[in-house]
């Protein structure tokens, strides 16, 4: 089995866009009409794609974690020998969980600072 430590931790895309990034590939968006409407359409939908991204994340939090503990049961009961296996998932589930719980605190923040202000 061959695992990428890229894209364990996702990183293999992040990747992508940064070497493909260059000054003259963004020139002309902002003039762009067709995508200034784009945006301003999927401004309407904005709220129920970040709230079905959420929801996203934590199902696939979810899925990572019981991945983590049936590799952990397998390995207790002795089914299973790879322990490279097991590790994988467990860093998986184990970033998945700090990320969620990151964007969480991150939402938090910026409810509670909403709610500060003053008009």
């Amino acid at each position: 089995m061959n695992a990428d430590i890229g894209s364990v931790f996702g990183t293999n895309s992040l990747t992508n866009i940064y070497s493909n990034y260059s000054a003259g590939s963004l020139r002309g968006i902002v003039d762009s009409y067709d995508k200034v409407t784009g945006f301003r359409e999927n401004i309407e939908n904005g709220f129920d794609s970040v709230f079905q991204s959420a929801l996203d994340l934590v199902n696939r939090t979810n899925e990572y974690s019981n991945v983590a503990e049936e590799e952990e049961l397998n390995y207790a009961m002795g089914l299973s020998e790879d322990t490279h296996t097991l590790m994988v998932a467990q860093a998986k589930a184990t970033t998945s969980l700090q990320y969620t719980v990151a964007i969480r605190d991150a939402v938090i923040d910026a409810y509670n600072e909403i709610m500060n202000m003053q008009f």
